[in-house]
This record gives C-alpha cells, structure tokens and sequence, in this order.
C-alpha cells in the first residue's frame, strides 16, 4: 500500500494562473524581457500540457497563454519539442549543481552520498508536477532530443555513481553488487515518487528523503565479518 506524504509540491499541484500580458511581454525585440519571456512561456506550456496533454497542446496555445507572440517564443524555443525537454532540464541542471557541490566537498564519502541521495529525492518532490509531465511525455520528442536529454541524465547519474564506488574502493561500500545496478535501483525509486507521493499525507519531503538515503546506505553497509 503507497504511504502518503505531506509537504513540498504534490503530484497533483498546478501552476498558478498568469498574470494579463502587457505590451512588452508581446514586444518581440529588445521590449521582451530576456528572463520573463522563458519562464511565461514554460509556465503556460507546464500547466498546458498538465491540462491536456503535450500531443494535444499547440504553439499557439502556448503563446496566447503565456502573453507573447510565436516570435517570442522561437527566439528562445525552437520547436514545441525544447519547450518539453527544458520543463525537465532545469530541474536536472538544478540537480546536477547540487550534486556538483556535494560531491566536491569534504567529509566521508558515507556522508556525501547520504546528502547526495536525500537532496535527488526532495528535490524531486519540489518539482514533481514537472518531472511527472516529462516522463509521461518524452516518448513524443524527437529521437535526437529524447538522445540528448539522456545524456545529460547519464552524466548525473554518472557523478551519482562515483560516490558508490569511491565507497567500494576504500571498503566503506560492499562490493557485492555492482554500482551500475545500485544507481538504477536507487533512481528508479525516486522516478516511482510520483505514483505514491501526497502532500498531504504523514511524511515530509525531507524525511522521505532521509529514510531514502538511509534505505541506500544500509543495503551498501558491508556484511559483518564473522569471527
């Protein structure tokens, strides 16, 4: 039986409504803010694709809702297609920062995977409407894009695996299985958050995390030696 949660953003959480266009944020030069155009055309394509679905969501329901024109939004956005992939690529560069830091930091390497995996899974549940409307949707990119949003997920889930086996180098990991295995194990239980997840149900994102990354540690924990 899934356990609920509570707190962070639930899976079933929607973006909030936007704000009128102004005339600016029609503007196609230099009137177009850099930074508000993106996020209002990622909000209103997020929220869309949550409503509808991404193959039945159209460009031009994207720039009408988000308040700007298709020039806009190809100034930044090549195709429907990038819109998608980047709803899921900012949480994954977010995500790689963190790891970045963690990673490169001192301590144990017990301790740095432990942060490293309980930072992935909250994380996760902050932008859990995102990553949910990604994965049901990334069937639908192109072959070239679905290629290229792996390889930036391979990387993470390289840098993930380096604490592994640095742990298993030094003795503090068992060895008995393989690292790979243990990073697909792990992130496909933090992939399944969002079939259980509920922000209002007994746990907070934090200690789910905690119990997901003590689960992690443990079953790495070598066996006692025997006498």
């Amino acid at each position: 039986m899934a356990v609920g949660t509570r707190g962070g953003s639930g899976s079933t959480a929607r973006s909030a409504p936007l704000s009128p266009a102004t005339p600016a944020d029609r503007a196609d030069g230099p009137a177009a803010d850099a930074e508000t155009v993106p996020r209002r055309l990622l909000s209103a394509a997020t929220r869309l694709f949550a409503e509808k679905g991404f193959d039945r969501t159209s460009v031009q329901e994207i720039v009408d809702a988000a308040g700007v024109t298709k020039g806009a939004m190809y100034h930044y956005f090549a195709s429907k297609d990038d819109l998608l992939a980047e709803v899921y690529e900012r949480i994954l560069r977010m995500q790689m920062t963190r790891l970045e830091e963690i990673a490169a930091s001192e301590g144990p390497v017990a301790d740095r995977l432990g942060r490293a995996a309980a930072d992935v899974v909250v994380s996760t549940i902050a932008n859990l409407d995102d990553a949910t409307i990604f994965f049901r949707s990334m069937h639908q990119l192109s072959a070239a894009k679905q290629r290229e949003v792996r390889a930036d997920r391979r990387r993470y889930h390289e840098l993930f695996r380096s604490l592994i086996t640095e742990g298993q180098r030094e003795g503090v990991f068992a060895a008995r299985v393989p690292a790979d295995l243990v990073v697909d194990f792990y992130f496909g239980s933090v992939h399944h958050l969002s079939t259980w997840y509920r922000a209002d149900g007994a746990l907070t994102p934090d200690e789910i995390g905690a119990h997901y990354a003590r689960l992690l540690l443990d079953a790495l924990r070598p066996a006692p030696a025997h006498p």
